[in-house]
């Protein structure tokens, strides 16, 4: 009797020369496209010095290629909370940006610029060049945003609604949205499935795997003061700049947007009390749609895997644990990115997420398209672990 250990029931992978150059150049196909420089374009990186220089060159190249021209100028980390002043002029002339800065989507700078047709891309996601040689980089762009536009179809559109998360654990957290909410929220460019910098205003992120939101401030014209009505608790699997998910059960309870206790007993849960009360949600479910994102990879800023949600508090004062820990983190020690990956969300009577499965991924417009790039069950249903 045979007693090996060895079982081999699976194809072994194609040879990386059979697969890497056409991969490869569906990665630079979408590069280009969303880095959607015009001629005569006035280019502004805003950038920091643990990004790649490759990245640098490549943005240049592209700009180069288009007849543009390119400034850069460099702060000393990403965690700019706020565009510098002597940047202003710089920022203002600029008609198109690429930024690695956490300011990038809050500064009211910024926005007000995006409003005069200023187009962005954030590059949270594209730090290092060899990313262009991932799953997610040549996930079809079009697709990610037919996806999206399936989501959106499924926010109500008559009448108040809650937007609720739920969970296994326990989570219970709702935020009323009104019909002028749902038409704030789903207007922005990514929502309308538009994930290339081509439209003036646009925000868009590359690589194209984070978000958009299923709840933020875009909903009530980024008035931060107003008040929207939500409440609950949330058992966050994770969070970023932990190692792996917590093993107890940790209950984070909000009285409207701010985070009024945190019960457990680990030492996870204590580091979360001390960082978290007091905190107020900024990102109400920031949601993953590209479905070759790694699932379990959180760093820096939640997963990406279509269904797999972040919640972003802004803190109400800087955390030790997050400067001890991620002193070079993306974002500012101010900010936190709760995980969960198995959640059920609902919008009124229409489910969105489904214990942690995007619905519109089985959405008959969504297979349709995806069947113009391949096996619609690989493209959007095997996962990327």
């Amino acid at each position: 009797m045979n007693t090996s250990s060895t079982y081999v029931g699976l194809p072994i992978p194609v040879a990386a020369n059979l697969t890497d150059t056409k991969y490869f150049f569906q990665a630079l196909d979408n590069f280009s496209r969303v880095m959607a420089v015009r001629p005569g374009d006035r280019v502004l990186m805003l950038a920091d010095p643990l990004l790649d220089p490759r990245v640098i060159d490549a943005v240049i190249g592209i700009a180069k290629s288009r007849g543009a021209e390119v400034r850069i100028y460099m702060e000393p980390s990403t965690q700019v909370t706020a565009v510098p002043e002597e940047v202003h002029a710089m920022l203002k002339k600029a008609s198109f940006v690429v930024s690695t800065w956490f300011c990038s989507i809050l500064d009211p700078l910024c926005i007000n610029l995006r409003r005069t047709g200023q187009r962005w891309v954030k590059i949270t996601y594209f730090r290092n060049l060899d990313l262009l040689h991932t799953p997610q980089a040549r996930f079809p762009v079009d697709l990610i945003g037919e996806i999206i536009r399936g989501t959106a179809a499924r926010y109500p559109t008559e009448g108040g609604f809650d937007l609720r998360f739920t969970d296994p654990r326990g989570s219970d957290f709702r935020i009323s949205f009104t019909q002028e909410m749902r038409a704030n929220q789903l207007a922005t460019n990514r929502w309308r499935g538009q994930m290339t910098a081509e439209e003036d205003g646009c925000y868009v992120h590359y690589l194209p795997t984070h978000g958009p939101n299923l709840w933020d401030h875009n909903s009530v014209k980024n008035d931060f003061k107003a008040v929207v009505p939500m409440a609950g608790v949330l058992y966050p699997q994770w969070a970023v700049g932990f190692a792996k998910p917590f093993e107890e059960k940790i209950a984070v309870r909000f009285e409207g947007d701010t985070i009024s206790a945190v019960d457990g007993i680990s030492e996870e849960a204590q580091i979360l009390r001390e960082m978290l009360v007091g905190g107020r949600m900024i990102e109400g479910g920031g949601c993953g749609f590209n479905p070759k994102a790694p699932r379990h990879t959180v760093y820096p800023a939640g997963s990406n895997a279509p269904g797999a949600l972040h919640f972003g508090i802004d803190l109400a004062q800087p955390s030790d644990y997050i400067r001890r820990v991620m002193p070079d983190w993306e974002e500012p020690p101010v900010h936190m990115d709760l995980i969960t990956l198995d959640a059920t969300v609902t919008a009124g009577g229409s489910t969105l997420i489904k214990d942690g499965f995007l619905c519109a991924l089985r959405d008959p417009a969504v297979v349709a398209m995806a069947a113009r790039y391949g096996d619609p069950m690989e493209l959007l249903e095997a996962q990327v672990l």
